[in-house]
């Protein structure tokens, strides 16, 4: 879903820069699930909470200032709802934030946005957001005879096409609406079964052959494709336009200015009081009300709440009454990837504009360009997997990417490891095999007077901004039922 590996021809928007050819392969952009934001100060924190009797003024509370929150925020105020925001950080974007690396802004979390991708490309339209794209590799760094050998960009696609396509054979008759993903959920009993693994096995690929593509499985899944189901990434190719170009297109563009510039724009209409490091500890219902209590002691409450957080965080916060156990089993089992750290680095122009594409199971995964500098050198992002690998630390970098370029010099790097982040205790979201025709339904259903939003629990594009303002709207429309039925009770 997040592994992109070419940008096929097409006409760019008036408002983007001009295209230019870039292969992005197995894993390349894979925190695009949620957007990265820069600024603590972009709304008002005031000083007073509401009370236990109900006597404040917010008429909805939502947890988590990312898309999913920011958007959910939005409609209530569309609605006439006042909403407050908490979020635990002391920024906004959840898992994803626009930041500095050496004066050049770069994206921590996910940057990309796509006409394919409907809720996302409205707000782009919507506020008027310029866009930009990346640079092409002119080559590609691939598993040969133990090593890594390069490959012309050019002879990569048709590859890489015959060896990918045929993953998703059938997926027209078991995804036909892929933003209704159960539409056809008596085909999928058996299918949801199966890991990445499992389906890469079914194919029966030489090991060389499915060097080139496990990457892209394994670095979805969080580092293993036995972690990861496969209908994940099949409800991607069917979102994607069952096509190998579209597949490969969906991580074209991202915002010139950053993420945080369109985030900010949508904060701004949502009109709401924003409280940043507010973690929440515990959320409770009596009495028609939601009361939430965040970890300095403070309590607010209101008739409604969007709970806008990753499902890897449900875990972190007390409930009462208690939720079921699909939403428990849900968040201990983490739909979030571990492990996932995304890094930048400033590497010397020596070695030209190149890309790698190792295979499962290496510490460091696929490294991308992403700019020209004016020292001529090259700004890269990438991936690792590996929690043990120090990838803020230069020398390291270097040293795990030598074994793949061994003339590249590092000059400088910057990471981000968002499973070690305490607000995400994980990446992008993945789904385990069985968990669509299992919980993942239930876990989207409101609670009594809590609604649930995240790019996580997306009918369409989970794991990417597209999938968070989804859920956000969703939310957005559940809460003003519940805020609706409340003030009907009140009237009577």
């Amino acid at each position: 879903m997040n592994n992109s590996t070419n940008r096929p021809a097409r006409s760019a928007p008036a408002h983007a820069l001009p295209r230019r050819r870039v292969l992005k392969v197995a894993g390349t952009t894979a925190l695009a699930a949620s957007a990265g934001v820069v600024g603590a100060n972009l709304a008002s924190a005031s000083s007073s909470s509401d009370d236990s009797a109900g006597k404040g003024s917010y008429d909805a509370i939502v947890i988590g200032a990312g898309f999913a929150g920011v958007t959910a925020a939005r409609e209530l105020r569309a609605k006439g709802l006042r909403p407050l925001i908490l979020e635990a950080r002391n920024r906004i974007g959840g898992r994803t934030w626009t930041a500095d690396f050496n004066g050049v802004t770069v994206e921590m979390g996910g940057e990309a946005v796509d006409e394919k991708q409907p809720y996302v490309w409205n707000e782009v339209k919507r506020y008027s957001t310029e866009l930009a794209t990346g640079v092409g590799a002119d080559r590609y760094y691939f598993p040969k005879d133990g090593g890594f050998a390069p490959v012309p960009t050019a002879d990569v696609i048709p590859r890489l096409k015959s060896l990918f396509s045929p993953m998703f054979d059938g997926s027209k008759d078991y995804f036909p609406r892929p933003y209704e993903p159960l539409y056809r959920a008596d085909l999928l009993q058996d299918l949801d079964k199966l890991s990445m693994r499992d389906r890469l096995n079914q194919l029966r690929l030489s090991p060389e052959d499915e060097s080139w593509i496990n990457g892209a499985t394994g670095g979805l899944s969080g580092g293993s494709s036995t972690r990861g189901a496969f209908t994940m990434l099949a409800q991607s190719w069917a979102l994607s336009g069952y096509t190998f170009e579209g597949y490969l297109s969906i991580n074209t563009y991202h915002p010139k200015l950053g993420t945080g510039q369109l985030l900010q724009n949508m904060l701004k209409d949502a009109a709401a009081d924003l409280r940043l490091a507010s973690p929440v500890t515990r959320i409770e219902q009596s009495n028609g009300r939601v009361r939430v209590t965040i970890r300095s002691g403070q309590v607010f409450t209101a008739p409604v709440a969007v709970l806008a957080v990753p499902v890897n965080i449900w875990k972190t916060i007390s409930f009462s009454p208690a939720l079921p156990s699909e939403y428990q089993s849900a968040s201990k089992a983490g739909m979030g990837v571990p492990n996932v750290q995304k890094l930048w680095l400033h590497v010397k122009g020596d070695t030209g504009l190149f890309a790698t594409n190792p295979a499962e199971g290496t510490r460091l995964g696929a490294v991308r360009p992403h700019a020209t500098l004016p020292d001529g050198g090259t700004l890269m992002f990438g991936f690792a997997y590996d929690p043990t690998l120090d990838c803020s630390d230069p020398a390291v970098v270097q040293s795990e990417l030598r074994k793949i370029v061994p003339e590249v010099e590092v000059v400088a790097a910057k990471a981000q490891s968002w499973a070690a982040d305490p607000f995400s205790q994980g990446g992008w979201a993945c789904r385990h095999p069985g968990e669509l025709t299992g919980p993942f339904r239930a876990i989207q259903q409101p609670q009594g007077r809590i609604v649930f939003a995240g790019s996580d629990i997306a009918n369409g594009w989970s794991g990417y901004i597209d999938g968070a303002v989804e859920s956000g709207f969703t939310a957005a429309k559940q809460a003003v039922a519940i805020a609706a039925g409340t003030t009907a009770a009140a009237a009577r």
